[in-house]
């Protein structure tokens, strides 16, 4: 390509920007090159030479530089559409001399296509052409391939800086009527100062992430608070929109090899980059990398045909029926609809996929909610609740799809911030979603013992996943308790027949944790988890004695899922001071009444007649002894 002089061969075609602005007309829809291959010097000289253009329309996407023609200055020569409302132009939408179009990524290509959206001028970056007279869009396919296709008139800046990116990113020189040499640096992003709480949100959102599995961001923080938690995965692929810095390290680390990708195997699919002038000298003639318009990276058919395809969104707020607000502070737009549905859905459709709505639980330093009873007026829905799946904060995960209005209530309730919980449940009441006896706790004392989890293997080789009880299981242990045997029933309640209600059910999952702890275990399920097995203790503070109880589903019985519930809430309530258990049994339970007897303390045994009285001491008496 050194050898190449294109100048000379397609000299005919050179111009300067001055020259190239004379060809656009008073009305003309002007379409400017998106995120970082936005053409910073098409772009100066289009404000600079517009004393002959009125009333033109500028559309974009989203584009990183300077937006000059936004400003007040120019609103006689230019009104600015965009499909997502970036940091360079919000003011101009806040002012209302902007207009803002909501609509699917993966749609934008076909209103250009059937002219719904008419394009007289399209202003890109490319970089200088091949032999074969290819010139590659570099940083910016997405819908500016599309652009470029369907536009009257095509303006390229031909810069030597422009990485230059394989796949389908390529225009030909016929495509485009004007080349203006010009070399400047490509626009580089410096990543954000991480917010901590949505950091811990994201940590909860790599816990859903198996290895194999094929990943789409969104754009913002989430990417690169992300990639500090992937490291330790396998073989995971990429398929996303926008790709950044943060990935480097995870290919460089071994975690992104994009081998075991359904579709375009072995290759990381993006659309456009946004990052450091490192990462575009790394995607630069890059084999590994290849880039897509977004009528394809975002296709929701072909995100669909990606295994664990797992899509990572973020929400400005989420009510609690699971509508997902992510274009809009109210009535104030300041975003957009992205690529946010198009890989919910797709990943919805995908075997073992995973579509995520991530965000912190609060905004303004913990002021406001994001978790709320209902959207903010003006706030519009751009991910349906008959579209959401799971929702991520910083206190846990809740999956919403196929679940109840008051199962949803219930669990985005349990992942709000604490000081907002008793609020939530008291308007859900008020509006009906939930039990008017619905437990209220004070929940600013009330912390969920994370450090309480903890997975084992039990002896047949299955793999349990112990932790507190919380509010949300109600729903999973009352189905377990209806799953009981009559033989059951009667060991752990000393009766034939129990109804097992929500008055009563909900005092065993809304817990303080302190005198009254709960660890149930469980397997992945249907609809998300199924509890399996529980062990219970009750305190009195005074004594520091404790009462203890175990119920084992049937047939996760005679695993030694007992005696290690014993072992594991015993090993709790050592340290945090309790002094003695103790626990009723009938007669029959001869499995339970075996794992008290080996648990290796002295148990001292009382019996009235009905029922043993088992005791206990927790201190005095070692293991083994």
């Amino acid at each position: 390509m050194q050898d190449f002089d294109w100048k000379h061969v397609y000299s005919d075609r050179l111009s300067n920007a001055r020259e190239a602005m004379k060809l656009i007309k008073p009305g003309n829809s002007i379409f400017i090159g998106t995120g970082c291959g936005q053409p910073q010097h098409l772009v100066n000289a289009l404000v600079m030479h517009s004393k002959h253009i009125y009333d033109a329309r500028i559309i974009h996407f989203l584009t990183m530089g300077a937006a000059p023609y936004a400003s007040e200055k120019f609103r006689p020569q230019f009104r600015t559409n965009s499909f997502f409302i970036g940091d360079n132009v919000r003011d101009a939408f806040d002012k209302g001399i902007a207009d803002y179009t909501p609509i699917f990524l993966s749609q934008i290509p076909r209103q250009f296509e059937t002219g719904r959206i008419p394009l007289d001028v399209v202003l890109l970056s490319a970089t200088p052409p091949d032999v074969n007279g290819l010139c590659s869009l570099g940083v910016s396919v997405d819908v500016v391939k599309s652009a470029a296709a369907n536009a009257k008139c095509v303006i390229a800046q031909v810069n030597e800086n422009m990485p230059r990116t394989l796949g389908n990113s390529f225009i030909h020189i016929d495509s485009i009527d004007v080349l203006v040499p010009y070399d400047e640096p490509i626009i580089t992003v410096k990543p954000q100062p991480l917010d901590k709480n949505l950091q811990k949100a994201i940590e909860n959102v790599a816990r859903l992430i198996e290895n194999g599995s094929t990943i789409e961001c969104g754009i913002g923080q989430i990417p690169e608070a992300l990639a500090e938690f992937l490291r330790d995965k396998k073989d995971l692929g990429i398929h996303t929109e926008l790709v950044g810095d943060w990935l480097i390290d995870l290919i460089e680390c071994g975690a992104v090899t994009c081998s075991k990708k359904t579709i375009n195997h072995g290759k990381v699919v993006a659309s456009m980059c946004m990052g450091s002038q490192r990462l575009y000298d790394y995607i630069d003639n890059n084999d590994f990398f290849e880039f897509y318009p977004s009528e394809y990276v975002n296709d929701p058919f072909i995100i669909s045909q990606h295994d664990k395809m797992v899509s990572i969104n973020s929400a400005l707020e989420v009510d609690l029926t699971g509508q997902v607000c992510s274009d809009s502070l109210g009535y104030r737009f300041y975003s957009g609809i992205g690529g946010q549905v198009d890989f919910m859905r797709g990943s919805a459709r995908s075997r073992g996929g995973k579509p995520i709505i991530a965000l912190p639980s609060t905004a303004h330093d913990d002021t406001v909610s994001r978790i709320v009873l209902k959207l903010t007026d003006g706030a519009g829905v751009v991910t349906t609740r008959g579209d959401v799946h799971y929702v991520v904060t910083e206190y846990g995960i809740a999956y919403l799809h196929g679940k109840s209005i008051q199962q949803r209530v219930l669990s985005l309730i349990d992942i709000a911030h604490p000081k907002f919980r008793n609020q939530l449940i008291k308007g859900a009441k008020a509006q009906r979603y939930i039990h008017e006896d619905q437990i209220e706790l004070a929940w600013e004392k009330v912390t969920y013992p994370k450090e309480l989890e903890h997975y084992d293997t039990l002896r047949d080789g299955t793999e349990i996943f112990f932790r507190p009880v919380k509010p949300t299981d109600e729903a999973a242990l009352s189905e377990m308790l209806y799953s009981l045997s009559i033989s059951s029933l009667r060991k752990r309640f000393f009766t034939h027949t129990q109804t097992f209600p929500h008055k009563d059910v909900q005092r065993l999952t809304n817990l303080d944790y302190k005198n009254e702890l709960a660890i149930v275990g469980v397997v992945p399920g249907p609809s998300g988890e199924d509890i399996v097995a529980i062990a219970q203790y009750f305190l009195d503070p005074k004594t520091q004695v404790a009462e203890v109880a175990f119920i084992v589903q049937d047939e996760w019985q005679a695993k030694g899922m007992g005696t290690f519930l014993l072992n594991y809430i015993t090993g709790i309530a050592i340290e945090r001071g309790i002094k003695r258990f103790y626990a009723t049994v009938l007669p029959e339970n001869k499995a339970m009444l075996n794992i008290f007897y080996n648990c290796g303390y002295n148990v001292n045994t009382d019996f009235d007649g009905s029922s043993y009285t088992i005791t206990y001491d927790l201190h005095t008496t070692a293991r083994g002894a």
